[in-house]
């Protein structure tokens, strides 16, 4: 296999795409190609679930952009990536998720109502408005919350993957990062101590093809980024992102290596970011959109939604059904949340200590008649909620 020949913007447009060594168990057109380890009733949930995370991000940047809540960045043409190895693992392994990962939490439970109260930051937000919009806490459901800092979650999953070892409770950490997190120090040292541990984690790597405004041409030389696993001693595939069951069964094999103490694996997903990095983000700036279009014809829920048509277990009339039923409820929960209040201003004082000390008492009064002051003035009264 040759270096890909990648166009003026370095990413690579699906008609070129080298195949190869590409894992996959359904075709583009959703035909089977290979051995899934799903069954029929597991297929449809996790298509049920990628659906309703593209009708909540839908949703969600529309709000964005109205102005209703303040940052959101979606995984639109990575569900696939996202679902898939999540469903491979059980509820008590860990998921050390990177950016467009909180699909995860809400497949392992989170419910709608808690997202939505998150990405708010309202009163019945449990960080109080103190977290980042899309960045959702999950440690209930063996989620680490998400931080934007590239590759630093890295080492972070080793601890959890040390910890079980230590313990030997069997549980295994999932790791996902983007294509860019692998050019970061925390990578090398992060993939190297794992090796030499022989640590209980599979490192997911989504290949968007952009990190940012970054394209992958430029992000490394290498085969592919399954490839720099052999210089870490650790087995590396490289798989059809947009297949997710190719995802899942990749993964599962992962994941059971891990957890029969054979030490970590690594797995590219190779698929693409076809929306913005964010919302603070404008593509159409650094690369040719028309490649964007060509890859949107290998969206991962067409190729599943294809593949149970074909199966004889869904049809246009079950999927429209179930967009209207899924788009109802992402309105309905929206609608609940989006009437709860602002944390009170005090509250970013109230829980540092079980009896605030007289300096936080008294930074406390003055923020308030601070603010009050200003209040009067007619300055902006959404300083210091949410």
């Amino acid at each position: 296999m040759s270096n890909p020949t990648y166009p003026a913007q370095d990413v690579c447009p699906p008609e070129d795409l080298p195949t190869e060594d590409l894992i996959r168990v359904l075709d583009p057109e959703g035909n089977l190609v290979g051995e899934s380890l799903l069954s029929d009733d597991e297929v449809l949930g996790l298509h049920r679930a990628m659906v309703r995370q593209r009708l909540i991000d839908d949703r969600m940047l529309t709000l964005q952009r109205q102005g209703r809540i303040g940052f959101y960045g979606a995984c639109t043409g990575q569900e696939a990536a996202v679902f898939g190895n999540t469903a491979a693992l059980q509820p008590t392994d860990w998921i050390v998720p990177a950016l467009r990962e909180a699909g995860a939490l809400l497949y392992r439970g989170l419910s709608l109502t808690d997202y939505f109260n998150q990405l708010l930051g309202n009163n019945s937000d449990v960080t109080q408005g103190r977290q980042m919009p899309c960045h959702p806490p999950g440690h209930d459901f063996h989620y680490v919350t998400m931080s934007s800092v590239i590759a630093n979650q890295i080492p972070q999953a080793n601890g959890l993957a040390l910890a079980g070892k230590l313990k030997k409770d069997g549980r295994v950490t999932m790791c996902f990062m983007g294509d860019g997190a692998t050019s970061e120090g925390d990578f090398h040292v992060g993939l190297n101590v794992a090796s030499v541990q022989k640590l209980p984690v599979v490192f997911v790597c989504q290949n968007n093809q952009w990190s940012i405004s970054l394209p992958v041409g430029r992000q490394t030389a290498a085969l592919s980024f399954a490839a720099k696993a052999k210089g870490y001693g650790m087995p590396g595939a490289r798989v059809d992102g947009n297949d997710v069951l190719a995802v899942h069964k990749v993964a599962t094999e992962a994941a059971a290596r891990a957890r029969a103490c054979e030490g970590p694996s690594f797995i590219e997903n190779l698929t693409y970011r076809v929306g913005a990095h964010t919302t603070s983000d404008d593509p159409t700036r650094y690369r040719d959109e028309a490649v964007t279009e060509r890859w949107k014809g290998l969206d991962p829920l067409n190729r599943t939604r294809r593949y149970l048509t074909a199966r004889g277990l869904w049809s246009d009339e079950h999927e429209e059904a179930q967009r209207n039923e899924l788009d109802q409820l992402i309105r309905s929960t929206w609608t609940e949340v989006e009437s709860i209040p602002h944390p009170p201003l005090r509250s970013i004082f109230t829980d540092v200590f079980a009896e605030m000390t007289p300096q936080l008492q008294e930074q406390a009064e003055s923020l308030e008649r601070n603010y009050e002051l200003g209040a009067r003035k007619g300055w902006d009264r959404t300083i210091g909620h949410g």
